[in-house]
């Protein structure tokens, strides 16, 4: 049966931070995401988590208002990349991420991609217990990322060949990218290891797109899935007045007789 995990830098923004595990708990989510929790001390994330699963966290991107979007494709950015990652890989096993999304950063070219796949094989040796994921990005959303196509970002863990490191697909970029989502998952399922959801055209709740979330539910559990369904949308109202989209998926993905 799938996981539902609540993105808590975009739900529940009504509260503070530290307030919205408790907030997700409450709503039926099975665990959360956070893209960046650099800002408070791990005692504050494992009391506001109070156990809940934390299913995602990013590496720190630097300094996201000068430009940074991570380093580990940006050639002359080594250390600046292992510094970030050895941070966020000490946070996701002290608070025990299930997955940790190393961010490519702003940057092209061969050499870029070279780079590339040499940090994601130095960071996967360092933190060899800890699973790592790859997201494309659309360049509407985030103008110079790397990582802007799904082929490409499969051609790397092919190349790569390593379990531990797998693919973040996120219905909003699959589209934004490519235009359909569904081809984007049909052609790449077996390398992902995090879903996230949104609703389209606004990415707002979960839904529409041409995209079939109660067909995707029914199919990951099939797959034997192990990894997350994350809600990463914008609400179009407070977060709580609008989660018919999250109790519809649940109870279709409720076993026969439970």
């Amino acid at each position: 049966m799938p996981r539902f995990a609540a993105n808590l830098t975009m739900l529940f923004t009504e509260v503070p931070m530290l307030d919205r595990p408790g907030l997700a708990a409450q709503a039926g989510f099975d665990g959360v995401e956070v893209l960046f929790p650099y800002d408070h001390g791990i005692g504050d994330w494992q009391a506001a988590l109070a156990g809940l699963p934390l299913a995602l966290v990013n590496t720190p991107p630097g300094d996201w208002l000068a430009g940074d979007r991570g380093f580990a494709a940006v050639p002359g950015q080594q250390s600046r990349f292992r510094d970030s990652f050895l941070r966020g890989a000490d946070l996701a096993n002290r608070l025990g991420a299930e997955r940790l999304h190393v961010m490519a950063g702003v940057a092209k070219g061969p050499l870029a991609e070279q780079i590339f796949v040499e940090n994601l094989a130095w960071a996967a040796a360092q933190a060899p217990q800890q699973h790592l994921v790859i997201e494309p990005l659309n360049p509407d959303d985030m103008p110079g990322y790397f990582l802007n196509d799904f082929d490409l970002a499969v051609r790397i863990l092919d190349d790569l060949g390593l379990p531990q490191i797998g693919l973040q697909f996120d219905l909003w970029h699959a589209t934004r990218i490519e235009g359909h989502a569904q081809a984007v998952w049909n052609r790449h399922k077996s390398h992902v290891s995090h879903i996230q959801i949104a609703g389209f055209p606004n990415r707002n709740e979960p839904g529409g797109g041409g995209f079939d979330l109660t067909a995707l539910c029914a199919e990951v559990d099939r797959m034997g899935y192990q990894g997350w369904i994350a809600a990463e949308y914008r609400p179009a109202r407070a977060t709580v007045h609008r989660l018919a989209w999250l109790q519809a998926l649940k109870a279709r993905a409720q076993p026969i007789g439970a």
